[in-house]
C-alpha cells in the first residue's frame, strides 16, 4: 500500500480516526499486513523520533482490532483501506517495566505453548499450523531499570527469533536505533520499515488536526480569541505544526503550555512558537518570568525516576542535590511553572510500597498510616519519555547528576534503616547509582539486598560485568532467581540469603541478617558443596567411650571441611534401613542418653573420606555404589565415625518432636504439631534429593549444590512464598536468563 494515496482520505470524505487524528498511510500499511494482503510484508518494524506518534499510532490501530472497541468506533466513516478485518485480537505483551525473559514467558503462557526453555517458545510457534499475530509496542519503556538498556535485549532476545519464525506475524514499535537491527535480520521482502519521520510516512494535515483539536473549548481549553474563533484556531494550529516540524510532542506541550499561561502568548509573533521540545521548555519559563535553567533543574529528578514515578516527598530534596543549592523555594513557588510538564499517578498494586514483597500495600505502615493510596503518598512523572530524554541531554554532566541523586537518597535513609526507608529509595537506588557508575561500591549491605524489590535489584546487578562484582553481590545475584520466582516477602528474602551466604563462606554477612529486626524462621548451620547426595537423615552417635570413635576428623589442610578425614576400619554392621536412606537401622531400644547429634550423607561410593555400607546379605562388594559420610549436625566439620554406629531416632522421639516436614520436589514446609501452622517453607532452584528433620528441630536439606543444616527458630506460622507451578530443565540456573519464573 503506497504511503502516496495519504491525501486520498479527506477528498473521498472519510472520516479521521477518532484517537489517531490522520496517519492515513500508516494505518493503511498496517490493515494490509493484519489482512495478509498480497505483498504485505510479514513484520513491519514501526519507529521514529521520540515524541513522533508511534504510541499513539500503535493505540488507535489496536482498537480497531480489539473486537469490543471496534463497536464503539465509528468504522463506516473511515477509510475502509485503514480499517483491519474483525478478526481475534492479537496477542499483546507489553515490554514497559519487563525484562526479555518475562515478555517471552507471557508470550508462551497466553499461547499455551509446552515449553521449558527460551528456545522451545521459538520451537514450538515455529510448529503451530495457524500464524500467531503479535503486536508488540512501547519496546522502548523495556526493564524495570532503565540504564540497563533492556529495550536492546528485547530486540535480540525476543523479537529478533520471533520475527524469523515464519508462522509469527509480527508488528514491532522500537526505538529508531534499535530499527535497523531488527529489520537487518530478514529478507526485504518480509520486513517493511514504518519511519513516522520519514516524508513517506509524514502525516503534515494529521498534526494540524491534532492541534486544531486540542485548542477547542469541548477538549477543556479556556476561552480565547484564538481557541473560540474558529479562523484564528486554524491558523495557529498550522503554524505551531509547521514550527514543530511534524513532532507531535512538541505541539502537545506547545498547547499545554499556552493554555495553563496564556498570559503573555501572542500567537502573531512567531519567536513564541516552539521548534522542538527543548524549546517548550524555554520559552514557557521565559513568558512566565523564570530563569529556563530553573525549570530544568526542578525537573531533573523526575527526568531520572524510575518505576512509576518520584515520590512528591523526595522532589525537593533530590532537585537540590542537582542544582547544588537550596530548590525549596523555587519548587513551591514554581508549581504552574512545571505543571505542563509533570502529572500525578497514583502508585499501582504493582508497586511495593511497603516493602513486603506482595505487591499491594499493607492494611497499615508501621507508623501507623495507610498503605499506598491512601497514606497521602503521591508519585509524580513527566508526562513523556522524550520530555525526560531532553531534560537528561541538557544537562552538562549526566552521570555527575545521578551520583548526587544516588547520594541524596542515601542520606535520606532514616540511621540506614532499609526498613525505615522510603519504598521508592530502597527499590530503586540500585538503578540511580548503577546510572552514576557507583553499584559495586553499593552491594555490601544485606539489608538492602533483602529490603530491595528483588526485580529490580536483579536487573540493575545484571549490567555490572561480573568481574566488577564483590562476594555479596554474586550471591544474590546468584540466589535472585529464587527471590523473584517465590514472590518472596522481605523476611522471607532475608532467610533465603541468610543461607545462601553461608553456603557461600560468608558467615559475617549471614550473621548481619540476624541483627536487622527480622524474624528469620531459621538459622543456617553450616553449608558443605558437596556434590552427588543421594539421601540425608539425622540421628546421633553413642557417648564417647575412649574408642576415638566419635573424635572430630578435621584435617588441617581442610579448614572448611570439604573432605573427610581418614575413614577408620568398615565394622560388620547391619546395612541401611532402606534403599533411599542415609543411615544404618538404629537399634530399636535407641532410647539410651543422648550421644553427638549427627547427619550421615548417602554419597556415591569413592567419595573421599566416606566408608563403603555392607549389603543386607553380604560385605557390600567393591563397586555397590553406596557409601556414606557422617557430618556434625550442629556445627560445621565431618566426623571420622563408623556409620554403623548412627542411631536414628525412635518412633517415640519423632512422634514427640514439636515439628512436621513436608516435601516436594523443589519446596519443603516445616509445621507445628501442635496446630498444623507452617513455621518455615523452604524453595530451593534445584530439586532436593535428600532431606530429615531432627527431632529438634534441625532441618538437612541435600540439593545438587551441596548439604545445609538449619536450624528452625520460627515459634509462630512463617509467610510462605508462593510456589508457582514448575516447569523442568534449568531456565533459572544462570543469572542472565532475566525473571522467567515471574510469568507464572
Amino acid at each position: 500500500m503506497s504511503a502516496s494515496d495519504e491525501g486520498n482520505a479527506a477528498p473521498a470524505g472519510y472520516a479521521p480516526h477518532p484517537y489517531v487524528g490522520g496517519r492515513t498511510a500508516a494505518l493503511r500499511a498496517l490493515a494490509a499486513w493484519r489482512m495478509r494482503w498480497p505483498g504485505a510484508p510479514r513484520v513491519i518494524v514501526l519507529t521514529g523520533n521520540p515524541g513522533s506518534g508511534r504510541t499513539r499510532l500503535v493505540t488507535g490501530f489496536l482498537m480497531m482490532c480489539d473486537p469490543g472497541h471496534r463497536k464503539q468506533l465509528p468504522l463506516d466513516d473511515l477509510d475502509p483501506a485503514t480499517v483491519p478485518p474483525d478478526l481475534p485480537a492479537p496477542v499483546v505483551p507489553s515490554p514497559a517495566g519487563r525484562t526479555a525473559a518475562q515478555m517471552l514467558w507471557m508470550i508462551s503462557d497466553h499461547l499455551g505453548l509446552n515449553a521449558d526453555r527460551d528456545d522451545d517458545i521459538f520451537t514450538e510457534l515455529a510448529a503451530r499450523e495457524e500464524p500467531v499475530t503479535l503486536v508488540v509496542p512501547d519496546v522502548d519503556q523495556a526493564g524495570p531499570v532503565r540504564a540497563a538498556h533492556e529495550p536492546a535485549r528485547v530486540v535480540r532476545d525476543v523479537l529478533k527469533p520471533l520475527a524469523a519464525t515464519e508462522t509469527v506475524q509480527l508488528l514491532a514499535e522500537v526505538p529508531r536505533e534499535l530499527a535497523a537491527e531488527l529489520a537487518g535480520a530478514l529478507p526485504a521482502g518480509q520486513v517493511q520499515i514504518i519511519d513516522l519521520d520519514a516524508p513517506e510516512w509524514a502525516d503534515p494535515k494529521g498534526l494540524v488536526l491534532h492541534a486544531e483539536t486540542a485548542l477547542t473549548p469541548e477538549a477543556g481549553a479556556p476561552d480565547l480569541p484564538y481557541t473560540t474563533d474558529p479562523a484564528a484556531r486554524r491558523a495557529l494550529a498550522e503554524a505551531l505544526a509547521a514550527r514543530a516540524d511534524g513532532n507531535r510532542l512538541t505541539v502537545r506541550l506547545a498547547v499545554q503550555s499556552l493554555l495553563l499561561q496564556p498570559a503573555g502568548f501572542d500567537p502573531a509573533d512567531a519567536s513564541q512558537l516552539p521548534g522542538s521540545v527543548g524549546e517548550v521548555l524555554d520559552l514557557h519559563a521565559r513568558r512566565l518570568g523564570a530563569d529556563p535553567r530553573t525549570l530544568r533543574l526542578m525537573l531533573a529528578p523526575l527526568a531520572f525516576a524510575e518505576g512509576e514515578g518520584l515520590p512528591v516527598q523526595l522532589w525537593g530534596a533530590l532537585a537540590s542535590a542537582v542544582a547544588g543549592r537550596d530548590m525549596s523555594r523555587d519548587i513551591a513557588d514554581g508549581m504552574l511553572l512545571a505543571a505542563p510538564f509533570i502529572q500525578p499517578v497514583e502508585p499501582s498494586r504493582d508497586e511495593d510500597p511497603d516493602g513486603d514483597g506482595d505487591g499491594a500495600a499493607d492494611e497499615a505502615t508501621e507508623d501507623g498510616g495507610a498503605g499506598s493510596g491512601a497514606d497521602g503518598r503521591t508519585l509524580l512523572r513527566l508526562t513523556h519519555p522524550g520530555l525526560a530524554e531532553e531534560i537528561r541531554s541538557g544537562l552538562p554532566d549526566v552521570r555527575d547528576a545521578q551520583t548526587k541523586i544516588a547520594m541524596a537518597l542515601l542520606e535520606a535513609v532514616p540511621q540506614q534503616d532499609w526498613s525505615r526507608a522510603d519504598p521508592y529509595i530502597r527499590d530503586h537506588l540500585a538503578a540511580h547509582t548503577l546510572d552514576a557508575g557507583l553499584l559495586p561500591q553499593l552491594l555490601t549491605d544485606p539489608g538492602l539486598f533483602a529490603h530491595a524489590d528483588p526485580v529490580t535489584m536483579r536487573a540493575a546487578i545484571e549490567a555490572v560485568p561480573l568481574e566488577q562484582l564483590g562476594a555479596p553481590a554474586r550471591t544474590y545475584l546468584r540466589t535472585a532467581p529464587l527471590l523473584t520466582r517465590s514472590q518472596a516477602p522481605a523476611e522471607l528474602r532475608a532467610a533465603f540469603l541468610e543461607s545462601a551466604f553461608v553456603e557461600d563462606g560468608l558467615a559475617p554477612y549471614a550473621e548481619a541478617l540476624h541483627t536487622l529486626g527480622f524474624s528469620l524462621p531459621w538459622r543456617t548451620l553450616w553449608s558443605v558443596p558437596l556434590v552427588g547426595v543421594r539421601a540425608v537423615t539425622t540421628g546421633s552417635l553413642p557417648p564417647q567411650d575412649g574408642d576415638g570413635a566419635t573424635a572430630d576428623a578435621a584435617d588441617p589442610g581442610d579448614p572448611d571441611g570439604r573432605a573427610a578425614g581418614t575413614a577408620a576400619g568398615t565394622a560388620q554392621s547391619p546395612a541401611p534401613a532402606t534403599a533411599d536412606s542415609a543411615g544404618p537401622a538404629a537399634p530399636a531400644s535407641a532410647t539410651t542418653a543422648p550421644g553427638r547429634p549427627v547427619a550421615a550423607f548417602l554419597v556415591p561410593e569413592g567419595t573421599p573420606g566416606s566408608r563403603t555400607v555392607p549389603g543386607p546379605d553380604s560385605d557390600a562388594p567393591e563397586g555397590s555404589g553406596r557409601a556414606l559420610l557422617v557430618h556434625d549436625l550442629l556445627r560445621p566439620g565431618y566426623v571420622d565415625a563408623d556409620p554403623a554406629q548412627v542411631q536414628l531416632p525412635s518412633a517415640q522421639a519423632q512422634e514427640a518432636a514439636p515439628l512436621g516436614l513436608s516435601r516436594g520436589a523443589d519446596y519443603l514446609r516445616v509445621w507445628s504439631r501442635a496446630d498444623e501452622e507452617v513455621v518455615a517453607a523452604l524453595l530451593s532452584d534445584t530439586p532436593f534429593t535428600g532431606a530429615d528433620l531432627s527431632p529438634d528441630g534441625v532441618l538437612v536439606v541435600a540439593t545438587a549444590r551441596g548439604v545445609t543444616a538449619r536450624q528452625i527458630l520460627a515459634a509462630a506460622p512463617a509467610p510462605a512464598p508462593t510456589v508457582p507451578a514448575q516447569r523442568t530443565g534449568t531456565a533459572d540456573s544462570a543469572s542472565s536468563d532475566g525473571l522467567e519464573g515471574d510469568h507464572s
